[in-house]
């Protein structure tokens, strides 16, 4: 996906110019009706270097395409694509806003990535705070919650006590939008209950992250105790808030283009939150980091990673962990994990692990390690949950959920309208009979 993060971006730099052709194209015309637009005093042009052609502000061709109602061009066939200037992927690397994103999660914090994305600035020293009225209703809310509910259900129920809780949601101005996604964020951890030393969740959160919080302190230490009784220590602190900034934004994965999809329908950002972690819990996107867990704990069990990579197989079930469609090597993620947790030596033993299950997979599929692996080395190795990476997950990516609904926002209302392929049976049709007297697809009378 091409990155245009040179456009609308608040660095200063010097604005995002289109040529004749691609200004066509990002309208859904001819180049004849560009110049039509000029002409009408609809669009401005400037001359490009050498005299040759025109070149038009890439923000005001946007406008008049929100204006006019035009399409977007045509994706490549069975394809869905949008322009964003959020994350680009490629060569095996991924970027935020142009900046390398390893280097940008391992060198700040949660907070401080989270409003690069959002803006486009990085702000030092940011910390997140949950308003007292929002954190209340979330508590009572997840407090009522049935014992054996997950983290997902219970952040799910968070949001929607929290949207509850702000009058202004509907508000969908950039700076409301940004105000009430700091607010959610570490709401969103603070209603969460604090695991006991036993290792059940304790009924609520108070005294642990919320607006009593001790002033200063980032998001990925408030998160911690509500993933292990384990007490935390600085290296692991390192991995966990790393982790967050890592996970951010991955470009258009499921849940993002739920999110991207629920914002195109005008909904406000708890609700694009909500329809984010409708998806995200599927197995094969936040929740695979259980299974990683549940595989890795195995391997540990059994002395060798060897028997449960064969049980995989035998059962014809992929090994979690491995591979990404996005990256021919080592998903970059898993790179930066692995380093960190390389520092930490009670996670040896799962990290040993990890390699033994890459090396051993790779005799049978040349499979590198992805970021639920490495998530998953480090919620074995701190005694968490097998659901603890889908927490940090979850956590991590409501950020860059919001950041595509900031841009969505800007884009014309209810674009994704796909049309179906009609696949039933032709009309017209007699209509069906009661109930106990059926007629079947194909139009034959059915049994009673």
């Amino acid at each position: 996906m091409t990155d245009q993060a040179g456009a609308g971006d608040s660095s200063g730099a010097t604005a995002h110019r289109l040529t004749t052709r691609e200004t066509a194209e990002r309208l859904g015309v001819k180049p004849e009706t560009v110049y039509a637009y000029v002409s009408r005093g609809q669009l401005s042009s400037n001359r490009a270097p050498g005299g040759r052609g025109s070149t038009f502000d890439a923000a005001e061709v946007d406008a008049l395409a929100r204006r006019t109602g035009r399409r977007e061009p045509a994706p490549p066939a069975g394809e869905l694509a949008f322009r964003t200037g959020i994350t680009l992927i490629e060569s095996d690397r991924y970027y935020f806003r142009g900046v390398d994103a390893t280097e940008l999660a391992r060198r700040h914090t949660y907070e401080e990535v989270a409003e690069w994305l959002w803006t486009g600035e990085l702000r030092t020293g940011t910390r997140f705070t949950a308003p007292p009225d929002a954190l209340a209703a979330a508590r009572r809310t997840v407090g009522a919650l049935p014992a054996h509910c997950g983290s997902t259900d219970r952040l799910r129920v968070a949001v929607v006590a929290a949207a509850a809780a702000d009058p202004l949601r509907f508000d969908l101005s950039r700076e409301a939008v940004l105000g009430g996604a700091r607010s959610l964020i570490p709401t969103l951890v603070a209603a969460l209950p604090t695991v006991d030393t036993d290792g059940a969740g304790g009924r609520d959160g108070a005294g642990d992250g919320g607006a009593d919080a001790s002033a200063g302190a980032g998001l990925a230490r408030h998160l911690w105790p509500k993933l292990t009784a384990r007490p935390a220590d600085e290296a692991s602190l390192d991995v966990l808030d790393t982790a967050l900034g890592l996970l951010i934004d991955h470009d258009l994965a499921a849940s993002t283009l739920a999110a991207r999809v629920a914002a195109s329908a005008r909904a406000h950002p708890y609700a694009v939150v909500s329809a984010g972690l409708g998806v995200l819990e599927g197995p094969l996107h936040g929740a695979a980091s259980g299974l990683a867990h549940r595989m890795l704990a195995e391997a540990l069990e059994r002395g060798s990673a060897a028997p449960v990579v064969a049980d995989h197989l035998r059962t014809g079930r992929r090994v979690p962990g491995l591979g990404h469609r996005l990256y021919t090597g080592e998903d970059p993620r898993a790179t930066a994990l692995f380093a960190l947790l390389a520092e930490v030596p009670r996670a040896a033993p799962a990290l040993a692990a990890a390699r033994d299950v890459v090396t051993t997979a790779a005799r049978h599929t040349p499979l590198h390690a992805n970021v639920d692996l490495a998530l998953a080395v480090l919620s074995v190795s701190s005694d968490m949950a097998a659901e603890a990476g889908e927490t940090v997950f979850a956590i991590s990516r409501t950020a860059g959920w919001i950041a595509h609904a900031l841009e969505e926002y800007g884009e014309r209302p209810l674009r994704m309208r796909p049309i179906g392929q009609y696949t039933g049976p032709r009309p017209p049709r007699p209509l069906p009979d009661a109930v106990g007297n059926t007629v079947a697809i194909d139009g034959s009378p059915g049994a009673k």
